[in-house]
């Protein structure tokens, strides 16, 4: 079983932190068929969302600190922010931003686990994150890259709750008996500067078809299209602007 919706403990948004908004929506609305709307509160501060149909699927905004790194940020749903924040700290993490409040939205944390992965939590309120799940152009899937694996699931366990299964080549992050994201041991093959970071996967008809685009439109392939044994065919891609995402084949019925 795959989460198809937002639920406590589980992956509900993914937001990209980008130094030219315009140029993201061009690229990811060519890619995807996004529809980007832009929140025109003057408290929004220039925060776009993108939809498929009627569904929000993703958010873009543009940075707002000179030292935050263009990337994409994934958020994790939680009943209290200020409890979880709470959480992350006893667990070893750091709290970099929050709790806050987000208009009527919701209230929202940016933390660091113990390895330094970047990632956020989410009190909903009027919005409860993404409205679409596995479909072609949202997001389905998200891993954790990390140096310090063992550290990294007695952490998360304590923060949102989450088991893990799946072996130890592979090990994927569980919560409520459903499965949404795995973890990769970066090893010597990890250029030392990269950091421990969470990763999204989107849905694609077609991975090769992605990857092709994604280059065309000035992005780049840093995982060329891959099958995976007993998995889906997926790739890893940068951006024109220098934020990394993973696509794989969505399920076709």
């Amino acid at each position: 079983m795959k989460l198809d919706r937002p639920v406590t403990g589980g992956p509900c948004w993914a937001e990209l932190g980008t130094s030219d908004v315009e140029a993201a929506k061009r690229f990811y609305t060519k890619l995807f068929g996004w529809r980007p709307t832009i929140d025109a509160r003057l408290q929004a501060g220039g925060y776009t969302i993108a939809h498929l149909g009627d569904a929000a699927v993703a958010g873009l905004t543009p940075l707002y600190q000179p030292a935050q790194p263009v990337a994409w940020n994934v958020s994790f749903a939680v009943d209290d922010a200020d409890a979880a924040a709470r959480r992350v700290a006893e667990a070893g993490g750091a709290v970099l931003l929050g709790p806050a409040d987000v208009l009527d939205a919701g209230r929202f944390v940016v933390a660091a686990d113990p390895d330094g992965a970047v990632f956020q939590v989410w009190q909903a309120r009027a919005f409860a994150g993404a409205g679409l799940f596995h479909a072609a152009g949202a997001l389905g899937w998200v891993e954790l890259l990390t140096r310090e694996p063992a550290r990294a699931r007695d952490f998360y366990a304590a923060v949102f709750g989450w088991s893990v299964g799946g072996g130890e080549r592979y090990p994927r992050w569980r919560v409520g008996g459903a499965e949404f994201g795995g973890m990769v041991t970066m090893d010597d093959k990890f250029p030392h500067e990269v950091p421990a970071h969470w990763l999204p996967y989107f849905a694609v008809a077609d991975v090769d078809t992605a990857a092709a685009d994604a280059t065309s439109g000035s992005g780049s392939v840093l995982m060329v299209p891959t099958s995976l044994p007993e998995g889906p065919r997926i790739a890893v891609l940068r951006d024109p602007q220098g934020a990394m995402f993973g696509v794989y084949r969505a399920h076709q019925d």
